[in-house]
């Protein structure tokens, strides 16, 4: 079973899982967790660690996967937090910066992409390689 914690994306990955008939069957829950309170409240991601190393870091993204397996039933699990822009990036974080983690047989695995375009393309380019990779990771 599958769980997502999606904060740029808004649920688009989610949204890709269940558009699949059949999807019951291996898609447990999704959690939307745009605001930083949500991330705590929903997924368990210390607010100490949103503080020191912001919402769109690696840190951050591995609780947001582990939280989602913690607040679930599932045995895997993907998150993404990220600057989909037009606005919200900066020197260290621009628009496009994304953080991906896995969570898969008991393993945490995470991965920064900077992705071009306008929003609809961060977005869309994120929910791709979040699948793609979790694909991958089932597969090994």
């Amino acid at each position: 079973m599958l769980a997502t914690a999606e904060s740029c994306t808004g649920g688009m990955i989610a949204a890709a899982c269940t558009d699949l008939a059949g999807s019951s069957q291996w898609f447990e829950r999704g959690f939307v967790s745009y605001s930083n309170a949500a991330k705590t409240e929903l997924l368990g991601v210390p607010a100490a660690l949103i503080a020191a190393h912001g919402a769109v870091s690696e840190p951050v993204a591995r609780a947001m996967a582990q939280g989602a397996l913690a607040h679930s039933h599932a045995q895997a699990s993907v998150a993404v937090t990220g600057v989909a822009g037009p606005s919200g990036g900066s020197a260290d974080k621009p628009v496009g910066t994304v953080w991906l983690a896995w969570c898969v047989d008991g393993h945490t695995h995470s991965e920064h992409c900077q992705f071009p375009g306008d929003r609809a393309a961060v977005r869309s380019a994120t929910v791709h390689r979040a699948l793609q990779q979790l694909l991958e990771w089932l597969q090994a």
